[in-house]
């Protein structure tokens, strides 16, 4: 039994469960890159409109909701999960989108680089 998206798809199901399990993965963190860029330009969006009120801004602003609201990006992941799982890959968190993410989130400070000896070789 294939499933069948409600969306139009680049792909199926049965052609999702061809690719390898790291293609798979890459493309559902891909996707989900895409809709968290995707809420954090509304987010932006909506703010900016609130001090200034520009046609332009509004048509993004209606962009942005008309992809993410089609809801054919999640379905995509969907199926990239099922494939996954299809080919025993055991689904967890490590696979959904990342919690707690926006504009306002603080990234994570850079390591400090460590200390060389003389040879550069840390050992």
């Amino acid at each position: 039994m294939d499933y069948r998206p409600k969306y139009a798809q680049p792909f199926t199901l049965t052609e999702a469960r061809l690719l390898d399990v790291q293609t798979i993965a890459e493309e559902i963190a891909r996707l989900q890159n895409s809709l968290q860029h995707l809420h954090d330009t509304q987010t932006m969006l909506k703010e900016a409109m609130e001090s200034d009120p520009d046609p332009e801004l509004t048509k993004a602003l209606e962009e942005n909701r008309t992809v993410i609201c089609s809801g054919s990006q999640t379905e995509r992941i969907a199926i990239l999960k099922l494939a996954l799982s299809d080919k025993g890959v055991i689904m967890s968190e490590h696979y959904d989108p990342p919690k707690n993410t926006g504009p306002a989130a603080t990234p994570p400070a850079a390591p400090e680089p460590p200390e060389n000896d003389e040879d550069g070789v840390e050992l």
